[in-house]
């Protein structure tokens, strides 16, 4: 009788696995793809298994390997630590919906945790695209400074223009100027005039922010995301997703034509209601512009006030009285 060949060592078995992981995770695999190559070629997909290569998956719960995955998934390594950090190849998940869903989460969770104590404040829109000559600058500049001496912080979306104005009116004035950045295709940095930056990669994420946060809007001149920004504010106060709060145009002559609009179209065709337009309010003064949006606060705050009194009677009414005897 043959004698069988002595058992390898431990450290053999861990190389000749590196050299070939598929014989060594199936030597019989490894024997019969030398005597017949056919039985290991890839089946192509929707064709039945044949001449065993079946035989070549390997099932873990729900996912089925083959060797050629096993090989080019495993790192490796001689530590769980050498695994852990081995450098490779960017992983496909992480640009799958399902990895991209945990990315949103961290988005709001980073937001709301950084904006949790902010208190009151207005978010202040407008164009990226002006420069620091232009009339709009200064306005916007100007009536950040008057809300952050009413103790009220400025949001913007952190970029140039219009947002930097108002971060520079707010943090000039002692404010707390904010500024939720977006990641853009062309660089947007964050201006050097905010005092608390947080850096959002959704739209979505970053408006849940200028709204959660703020007690009114001040929307100057601007572009898309200016009216996107506008009529999804609108839309929130009309459909009751939000409390009211002001909605303030900056720049009658530039808002003109829309509202016009409004009026001779939307209006007219039933498309929205009369009373859906005194969402809106427009003015050129700053002063005007301030008082409209700190008086919405304090008539809210008063609401507030007058709500929990309310319900603080009703429940003390209503609370079972326990005998001290008890």
């Amino acid at each position: 009788m043959p004698r069988s060949d002595p058992k390898k060592t431990n450290k053999e078995a861990r190389q000749a696995e590196v050299a070939n992981p598929a014989a060594a995770a199936n030597p019989a695999a490894a024997n019969s793809t030398t005597a017949h190559p056919q039985a290991t070629a890839p089946v192509p997909p929707g064709q039945p298994h044949v001449n065993g290569a079946n035989h070549e998956r390997r099932r873990s719960g729900r996912v089925t390997y083959r060797p050629k995955a096993t090989a080019m998934l495993t790192v490796h390594a001689r530590t769980e630590d050498e695994r852990l950090l081995a450098s490779s190849a960017r992983p496909a998940f992480l640009d799958s919906d399902p990895w991209r869903s945990l990315r949103i989460m961290a988005e709001f969770v980073e937001g709301f945790d950084a904006l949790a104590a902010v208190g009151k404040a207005v978010t202040i829109f407008g164009s990226a695209r002006v420069h620091e000559d232009d009339p709009y600058y200064a306005k916007a500049r100007e009536l950040a400074g008057l809300l952050a001496r009413e103790g009220f912080a400025v949001i913007t979306g952190g970029g140039p223009g219009i947002m930097e104005a108002a971060n520079r009116g707010c943090h000039e004035a002692g404010g707390l100027s904010i500024g939720c950045n977006i990641e853009l295709p062309h660089e947007q940095s964050v201006n050097a005039y905010v005092d608390l930056g947080v850096e959002f990669r959704y739209f979505f994420a970053r408006k849940v922010m200028f709204v959660k946060y703020a007690d009114g809007f001040a929307i100057f001149p601007g572009g898309f995301g200016t009216l996107d920004e506008l009529f999804e504010s609108v839309t929130l106060i009309q459909t009751g997703k939000i409390r009211h709060f002001p909605v303030v145009l900056i720049g009658t002559e530039y808002w003109a034509g829309l509202l016009d609009w409004l009026r001779a179209e939307a209006v007219a065709r039933g498309a929205i209601g009369p009373e859906d337009l005194d969402l809106i309010r427009s003015t050129d003064d700053m002063t005007e512009a301030c008082q409209m949006l700190t008086a919405a606060y304090a008539a809210r705050a008063t609401e507030d006030a007058t709500a929990a009194r309310v319900e603080s009677k009703g429940s003390s009414r209503g609370r079972r009285r326990v005998s001290p005897d008890l």
